[in-house]
């Protein structure tokens, strides 16, 4: 289906990623069959009400992704078409145009043996045997197993975002498992929570509660705090300990623990602090469970992040703002123990509160600082999602052009210097530079050689950028002793 889309005066402004929209309803796609009942399922396209950047209402067309039922109210979970996904949201019925609906096309159906999907489409059915049938022996029959529990292992992924963006990368989700979007409550220990009526029970270790009904399927879990993952689904509010990151469905599950709740920062060692940053390095063999739950709160931000739950294989860098109540988790990234394509980080999230504010790039900037200090060249894990790759590619070129800026020329003779060299300065990967460069179309090919020319709008544009950056690492700060996980059997 072609959608055209007329000028409309006025719209020239669009949200990031976003391709093209009109601002009146689109109409509806006049070879797909309506439901005389106008039932809403998942996959279903229709008009939703939203408010856009100038505070005016428009009716992109939007994709059922979820529906879910609460107190019984439906709640719909929307994409709109053509923009970006961390724009996708949860809606209340009154926002949908349902004059306008479009229902998935039926798709052809797999061919079946036996009842279950064919491995090939076009195979045909095997006879039985004629001496089978004569003799009465009865042949196999594939039986289908459904297996209940099956939870997988936790393991890192990144994947990169905006850094003042959530961020991801290759090990991504596949398109048909996309994150459900809710809020979050953080609440620190020293934060007066307001009561609620609730059943009363121990806060539970988050992991040890998955493990244990992975271990015993037949096993009911009674109610409590943590709650089975289709309670936590439909839940509107997390309620989340911001100090160690476990997480209850209500108030009173969350004052309870606070009550016994001593950590004041993230477990771990601290390695940077300058002013009231701070970054801790933790092992997610060590300090599995809040490497756990640091993964989960990850996901609820993340719209491509694989989950599993070994944590072992990673390091994670978490950092912190202080003050008087203790350390607050502003971000964080992750990184293999041992990587053999030379990745710094797996995966990288700077949390909405603190986003827009420089965070991200600092996360970036420590990344390659730590890298420095091991004597190598890193590169976050690829492919990049798009924010990711607009993140890195401003960090590297903010990090390149401060770099060629600063050469200083010798006897009157323009300044000279290597891709290799520039790779080894900044412990940005070869590959990375060479992209960036050609990104900022600063590669000119002069008599016979290669030369690097720097407009004065590049310049200007990079002394602007610089003078709003003003959170940077030092690398005075950093007190960082580099382990090599090659030699050592177990993590």
């Amino acid at each position: 289906m072609a959608e055209v889309v007329s000028p409309v005066p006025g719209a020239g402004r669009r949200e990031p990623g976003e391709v093209g929209r009109a601002r009146g309803p689109p109409v509806a796609d006049p070879g797909v069959a309506l439901s005389p009942q106008g039932e809403i399922i998942e996959g279903c396209r229709l008009p939703v009400l939203r408010r856009n950047q100038d505070n005016e209402d428009e009716w992109p067309l939007a994709e059922i992704l979820s529906v879910k039922d609460i107190s019984g109210r439906k709640l719909f979970y929307v994409h709109y078409i053509d923009f970006n996904k961390r724009l996708d949201e949860w809606v209340t019925h009154e926002r949908l145009d349902l004059k306008k609906i479009q229902f998935p096309k039926k798709e052809a159906k797999t061919p079946t043996k036996n009842g279950l999907p064919g491995s090939r489409p076009g195979s045909p059915e095997r006879e039985v045997p004629a001496s089978a049938q004569a003799s009465g022996k009865t042949l196999p029959i594939p039986v289908q197993i459904t297996l209940r529990f099956n939870l997988p292992k936790e393991r890192e992924a990144i994947p990169g975002g905006e850094p003042d963006q959530p961020l991801s990368s290759s090990s991504c989700l596949q398109p048909n498992h996309r994150s459900t979007k809710r809020k979050v409550e953080v609440v620190s220990p020293a934060t007066p929570v307001p009561s609620e009526t609730a059943p009363a029970s121990v806060f539970p270790q988050n992991g040890a509660a998955r493990r244990a009904v992975a271990a015993q399927p037949g096993r009911k879990r009674k109610s409590n705090c943590l709650g089975t993952d289709e309670e936590l689904t439909t839940l509107p509010v997390l309620y989340l300990c911001e100090f160690c990151l476990k997480y209850g469905r209500s108030l009173k599950c969350l004052q309870r623990h606070l009550t016994k709740c001593d950590l004041r920062h993230p477990p771990g060692n601290e390695i940077y602090r300058k002013g009231t940053i701070s970054f801790f390095e933790i092992d997610g063999r060590k300090n599995k469970s809040y490497s756990q739950n640091l993964c989960l709160l990850a996901k609820c931000f993340l719209d491509h992040k694989t989950l599993y739950y070994d944590t072992d294989p990673f390091l994670f860098y978490v950092m912190t703002e202080y003050d008087c109540k203790g350390f607050h988790i502003v971000g964080y990234f992750s990184k293999e123990k041992e990587s053999t394509e030379d990745y710094n980080v797996a995966c990288i999230l700077t949390l909405p509160p603190y986003q827009r504010r420089g965070y991200g790039k600092l996360l970036i900037e420590f990344s390659y600082e730590l890298s420095k200090v091991e004597g190598k060249t890193g590169t976050p894990e690829k492919p990049l999602s798009d924010l990711g790759l607009l993140s890195y590619r401003s960090y590297w070129s903010q990090t390149i052009l401060e770099i060629l800026m600063g050469l200083k020329s010798e006897s009157g003779e323009r300044p000279q210097i290597t891709i290799n060299e520039i790779s080894e300065i900044t412990s940005i990967k070869k590959e990375d530079v060479i992209s960036t460069l050609q990104y900022l179309n600063l590669i000119n090919y002069y008599k016979g050689q290669y030369i690097l020319t720097l407009s004065e709008d590049i310049v200007d544009g990079h002394e602007r950028a610089m003078l709003k950056r003003l959170l940077r690492i030092d690398s005075k700060c950093l007190h960082f002793t580099p382990k090599d996980w090659s030699k050592r059997g177990k993590w």
